[in-house]
């Protein structure tokens, strides 16, 4: 074989591999597409998913808690009051 011919060859080979790795790369690219731009938009999606569909519990929890606090606040608002008073 002389070097022309080899030559000629591996400028073919060389040009479908790369096209084959062309192919491949966008095949690739379809196949690992995803929805979510990072894992912060994929876990929020998903906590909001669950909270639609119950799995947190209600949220009376948080309206206890609130009036707790707000009961607290008015109880010290009371012990202040009386404190200046004295």
């Amino acid at each position: 074989m002389s070097y022309l011919s080899s030559r000629v060859l591996s400028h073919a080979s060389a040009n479908e591999a790369a096209l084959s790795l062309e192919a491949h790369a966008r095949h690739a690219g379809s196949a690992w597409g995803c929805q979510y731009s990072s894992s912060a938009e994929y876990d929020a999606a998903v906590i909001a998913e669950r909270r639609a569909a119950g799995i947190y519990g209600p949220k009376r929890q948080r309206r206890q808690m609130l009036t707790a606090a707000a009961g607290i606040a008015a109880g010290l608002v009371v012990i202040v009051a009386v404190i200046q008073l004295l």
